[in-house]
C-alpha cells in the first residue's frame, strides 16, 4: 500500500514506522521538522516537510496524498512551547486541511488519532464503550480539541460517505523513546529527570485518581491492523490494568503525599505561571475527569492483543526518563542544555514555558 503519515516523527508516528518497516509498503512521512532520515525507523519512509496548519500547505498536502491508499493523521500539538505555532492552528486548522486534502485527492481510507480525552465525564470506575458522548472536559484545551476533532470527522463522514474513516481513541500513550518529549512536557527546568524513580521523591496526588495507559508499540499495532483490515469506525485502546494513585506513585518511585485535587491544581497553576514547571493544571483536570475505556471492540474486531500492561508502559517511560532516552527526531530528541546554570536562567524568566491549556 501507499501510506501517507502526518506527524510521522512523533511518539505514535515513530512507533508506527517501526511497525511498518517491512519494505512491503510505500511510506511517506510528513512533518514540520524532519528527523534523521538515515536512522531507524525513519529510514523506512520517504519524507516531505509540511506544516499541516499552514494554509499554503493544503495544496501541497493534496498533491502528496494523490494516489495514496490510506492517510494516517497523527499530527497534533499536545503541549506546545511558547515559540511553537499556536495549538489551535495545528490541531483545528491542520485537521481541516488534512480532511480537505483527503477529499480532493480521493484517498479512500483515512485513519485519525483521536483520544479518550474526547469523551465527556462518566461514572468514576465505569469503563465506557465507543458510543459514549464525545463532549470533552470543559477545563482542558486538549480535551476540547479532541472533542472538536470528533465533530469534524462526523461532518466529514456525512459529506464524504465514499471515504472510510477510522478513529482511534487511546488513553495515555507511553514508550521509552518518548522520554525526551515527556520530560519537556512534565518536568522542565525545575525538576531534573534523574530524580524520577527516586524513593524519596514526594508526589502529591489525590486519593481517587485512576489512570489507564497504553504502550506506543501497541497503538502502532492497532493502526497496522486497521490498515490491514480496512477497518472503519471508532475504537478504544488501553492496556490491561487500571492504576490507582498509590500504584502510579509506586511506579514513579516516590512517596505519595495525600492532597486534595483542588490544592494540587492551585500549586500546578502557580508552577506553570512562573515557568517552574511546564505542566498546565488543565492536564490535571483531564486526568481526573477522563473516563476509563473498554477495549472489547479492539480485541474482537481487530484481533488486537496488547503486549504491555499499563504498569509496564509507565515503568518503561520512567526508565527512559532516568536514562535520558529519546529518538532521532526533533519531537522525541532528549533535552539538551539542562545543566544547573541553564536551569537557573530558565527559572529566572518567571514566565510560562508552554502555551496555556485552559
Amino acid at each position: 500500500m501507499r501510506i501517507v503519515i502526518t506527524g510521522a516523527t512523533g511518539n505514535v508516528g515513530t512507533a508506527l514506522l517501526h511497525a511498518l518497516d517491512t519494505g512491503e509498503d510505500d511510506l511517506l512521512g510528513l512533518a514540520r521538522r524532519l528527523p534523521d532520515t538515515t536512522a531507524a525507523p525513519y529510514r523506512a519512509a520517504r519524507w516531505s516537510t509540511l506544516d499541516v496548519g499552514d494554509v499554503a500547505g493544503r495544496a501541497k498536502l493534496t498533491g502528496l496524498a494523490e494516489g495514496a491508499d490510506t492517510l494516517v493523521h497523527l499530527a497534533w500539538a499536545i503541549s506546545p512551547e511558547r515559540g511553537d505555532p499556536p495549538m489551535w492552528r495545528t490541531n483545528d486548522h491542520g485537521t481541516r486541511n488534512v480532511l480537505a486534502a483527503v477529499a480532493a485527492a480521493g484517498v479512500p481510507h483515512l485513519v485519525v488519532l483521536s483520544s479518550v480525552a474526547a469523551y465527556g465525564p462518566a461514572p468514576r470506575w465505569e469503563k465506557v464503550s465507543e458510543q459514549w458522548p464525545c463532549d470533552g472536559i470543559a477545563t482542558s484545551a486538549y480535551s476540547r480539541g479532541k472533542a472538536g476533532l470528533e465533530t469534524l470527522l462526523d461532518r466529514f463522514e456525512e459529506s464524504h460517505p465514499e471515504i472510510g474513516v477510522a478513529r482511534l481513541r487511546p488513553c495515555a500513550i507511553l514508550q521509552r523513546r518518548a522520554a525526551g518529549e515527556f520530560e519537556r512536557w512534565l518536568l522542565g527546568p525545575a525538576v531534573p529527570s534523574g530524580v524520577v524513580g527516586r524513593r524519596w521523591l514526594p508526589i502529591p496526588l489525590w486519593a481517587d485518581l485512576r489512570a489507564q495507559a497504553v504502550h506506543s508499540a501497541d497503538v502502532a499495532e492497532a493502526i497496522r491492523l486497521i490498515l490491514e483490515k480496512r477497518f472503519t469506525g471508532a475504537v478504544n485502546l488501553a492496556a490491561p490494568g487500571v492504576l490507582s494513585a498509590d500504584a502510579l506513585t509506586g511506579l514513579l518511585g516516590g512517596i505519595r503525599v495525600p492532597a486534595p485535587r483542588s490544592l494540587v491544581r492551585v500549586a500546578a497553576h502557580a508552577a506553570w505561571r512562573t515557568g517552574a514547571l511546564p505542566l498546565h493544571p488543565g492536564w490535571l483536570d483531564l486526568a481526573d475527569g477522563a473516563p476509563l475505556v473498554d477495549t472489547t471492540l479492539a480485541e474482537t474486531a481487530l484481533g488486537w492483543q496488547p503486549r504491555y500492561d499499563a504498569a509496564s508502559a509507565v515503568a518503561e517511560l520512567v526508565a527512559g526518563l532516568r536514562s535520558g532516552d529519546g529518538a532521532a527526531s526533533p519531537p522525541l530528541a532528549p533535552p539538551r542544555g539542562h545543566g544547573f546554570l541553564s536551569r537557573l536562567r530558565s527559572l529566572a524568566r518567571g514566565k510560562p514555558s508552554h502555551q496555556s491549556q485552559s
